[in-house]
């Protein structure tokens, strides 16, 4: 699959596309149901191989929501930028802007791209009308108005880009990207954003057709890597970890557009950073996860080492973390399949309160929920987005159906239909709406569980 050549383009049958989904045998959603569903058979993942001549079919009421994306080339890691529309938004149909950055064939290839992607509805019909004789016009108007709307900007790019984070910098919206070139790069994203909203600043954008030129760019890293954070406390602080085990925190300059960056590394991983997340309460302090199967916690004011550790978190290399926006939980997901849920309070004893193994392959992405503090979701290698909720107990759950008596009761969902996911986010405006992108593109959804 290669990008576009176009840097911006409209809804296409080739470039890009959105698509409201359609069952088949590849797409299934597994809502942990009880008993009282007579005459379905649950299939879940890992369980039970599919029989000979058996076909997965979706079940369209596990879903609120359901939709699909093409970009080209496939994207191994996007953001979710915040709108003017306002918080808490539950009506249909919803719009959302997305940052993301390809992995194409060749480096000249690839794109930073800002989406917007528009007229999102859900999968029940609002208005349920009685058959009159133009119901047949009527659902062709309707079906025609209900499609989803898909607007792309996007900027040449040399080198892949391993991951995509988003802030708000005063009046800036800036990407910071790491690319596989080795350099940390930060981008401007305000012409894409016209350009997206509006089809006079498209076609300027379009007919400018230049490479994406960074604000600032720091090559110090010396390798490729993929760990990378905005801090939420602190507009433009940021914080990147590279393959060889150092980890650089950026200190904005006054103006928004340059960074002092410490060349003294932060380095007390043995091995590659996988991943980081600063403190949602405490401006100064940050979280990492490395290959040598270690979670530490550091304090920028106490450089060069780390203040807390859990040396054997995962039995294999940790992937990702996700740090509770309310509550002192980190969340970790690792190639041993295993999810754990950290009590920072607890750190030191190095035992998770939590530990699941649902997924059958490495985990590739984890996130708390932005609005609820107990629910989660991950990803795996085994191509399977879970939902999860701690707050249940084993006392909460009825009888269940066959086939999902013996899965953890606090597994609310699982997603299927794309292959090979490489990262997951919650919508922070759009409560339980949830975005993953893979190799076979982008699914939106939300799910009747969350």
């Amino acid at each position: 699959m290669s990008a576009p050549d176009e840097h911006a383009l409209n809804r296409g049958e080739e470039e890009g596309e959105m698509a409201e989904m359609e069952g088949d045998e590849e797409d299934e959603g597994v809502e942990m149901e009880e008993e009282g569903d007579a005459g379905k058979k649950v299939y879940v993942p890992g369980i039970e191989p599919l029989q000979p001549g058996e076909e997965l079919e979706m079940d369209r009421s596990a879903y609120r929501m359901y939709h699909e994306c093409q970009t080209g080339a496939p994207c191994l890691s996007f953001d979710v930028m915040k709108d003017g529309d306002g918080d808490g938004r539950q009506q249909f149909p919803v719009s959302m802007l997305l940052c993301a950055g390809t992995q194409a064939e060749t480096a000249l290839k690839n794109r930073l791209l800002v989406m917007r992607m528009h007229n999102l509805h859900g999968t029940e019909k609002e208005n349920e009308e009685e058959e009159s004789s133009d119901e047949e016009s009527n659902e062709e108007e309707e079906e025609e108005d209900k499609k989803p709307q898909l607007e792309l900007a996007m900027m040449p790019h040399y080198g892949g880009i391993n991951r995509v984070r988003v802030t708000q910098c005063g009046e800036l919206p800036l990407a910071a990207v790491w690319s596989d070139n080795g350099q940390v790069e930060i981008f401007d994203l305000r012409p894409q954003l016209e350009a997206v909203h509006s089809s006079a600043a498209m076609a300027t954008f379009v007919q400018q057709q230049k490479e994406a030129t960074p604000l600032f760019s720091f090559s110090g890293h010396m390798s490729e890597g993929f760990a990378i954070d905005w801090s939420p406390k602190v507009p433009g602080r940021l914080v990147s970890g590279d393959c060889r085990k150092n980890i650089h925190v950026w200190e904005p300059r006054e103006g928004g557009a340059s960074w002092q960056i410490d060349q003294r590394p932060f380095s007390s991983h043995s091995q590659s950073v996988e991943d980081l997340q600063w403190s949602p309460t405490e401006a100064t302090v940050f979280a990492s996860c490395s290959v040598d199967q270690s979670i530490r916690i550091w304090d920028i004011r106490a450089p060069p080492n780390s203040m807390l550790s859990a040396n054997e978190a995962h039995s294999s290399d940790i992937n990702v973390i996700s740090w509770n926006r309310s509550e002192p939980f980190l969340l970790s997901g690792g190639d041993d399949g295993l999810l754990k849920v950290w009590d920072l309070r607890q750190f030191k004893a190095g035992r998770p309160v939590a530990s699941f193994k649902q997924h059958c392959g490495p985990i590739t992405s984890v996130e708390w929920s932005p609005v609820d503090s107990s629910v989660f979701a991950a990803s795996g290698a085994d191509d399977v987005v879970s939902q999860w909720d701690l707050s249940v107990e084993s006392c909460d759950v009825g009888a269940r159906v066959e086939g999902v008596k013996d899965l953890p009761p606090q597994l609310l969902f699982l997603h299927q239909g794309q292959s090979e996911i490489k990262e997951i986010h919650w919508h922070p405006q759009l409560p339980g709406v949830m975005i993953s992108t893979a190799l076979s593109g982008f699914n939106v959804f939300r799910t009747i569980s969350v």
